[in-house]
């Protein structure tokens, strides 16, 4: 019963999306956003690897970054030794920063 009655809630949300909805796309709507190319077309066409280049760099980085919360919350009880290991782990996250920064990854031309 419960199953039937999920399907049924997510099937009137779908439908009544389609037909409250405001279904006629203006000119603005169909230019190119933040990918670079028009948002109709044929999706087989190729397009430029550094789309690709820039959010993995970005996804690496980030969740990189993101050790850096729980290790300051617990500083006071791991010591010297949580300490030093941090250190370590951004001297290289640093070092492949400044590596890619160096070939160029981080230029868009």
């Amino acid at each position: 019963m419960f199953a039937a009655l999920a399907a049924l809630i997510g099937l009137a949300m779908v439908f009544g999306s389609v037909f409250a909805a405001h279904q006629k796309p203006y000119a603005a709507k169909l230019t190119a956003y933040e990918c670079g190319f028009e948002a109709f077309g044929d999706a087989r066409r190729r397009f430029d690897v550094r789309f690709y280049l820039v959010a993995i760099l970005f996804i690496v980085f980030d969740v990189e970054v993101a050790f850096l919360f729980p290790w300051a919350v617990s500083l006071a009880r791991i010591g010297l030794l949580g300490f030093f290991s941090m250190l370590g782990f951004l001297a290289v996250l640093t070092v492949g920063f400044i590596y890619e920064w160096n070939k160029g990854a981080l230029d868009w031309e």
